[in-house]
């Protein structure tokens, strides 16, 4: 059997924001908030996301989070040819 929500005290600017949003996908509001409901369902909660990831073993190594980071950062700069002198 269907159920009937009603959200209160939803601030105005939350309201265009959503109407604007229904009617550029050519849906009402109740329409829009029906299909975004339905895909919130549809997804684990946080804490339902973070214990299955807590219980997946851990793929990556640090070799190649590190190989990741240099092929972001590009070749390492050369190093000086010009040798600093200590002060007296």
């Amino acid at each position: 059997m269907a159920k009937t929500v009603q959200i209160r005290d939803l601030d105005d600017n939350v309201y265009r924001a959503l109407a604007q949003q229904a009617a550029d996908d050519g849906l009402s509001v109740p329409e829009l908030l029906r299909r975004e409901a339905t895909r919130l369902a549809s997804r684990p909660s946080m804490s339902q996301w973070l214990n299955r990831v807590e219980k997946q073993p851990l793929r990556i190594g640090a070799f190649d989070t590190v190989s990741a980071l240099d092929e972001i950062r590009g070749p390492w700069p050369k190093p000086s040819t010009t040798a600093i002198s200590a002060r007296p």
